[in-house]
């Protein structure tokens, strides 16, 4: 692979690394809040 494309594909995932972070916090506090919910139930 060039240069080129690996610098872009760098910089894209630099970029996107904040909104990977916030979806992956909100996957983690849907988890907790299900399991919380199923301790409540049960």
């Amino acid at each position: 692979m060039p240069r080129e494309t690996t610098n872009t594909m760098t910089e894209r995932r630099e970029s996107a690394v904040e909104g990977e972070r916030s979806a992956l916090v909100a996957l983690l506090v849907m988890v907790l809040l299900g399991l919380a919910g199923i301790f409540a139930v049960s």
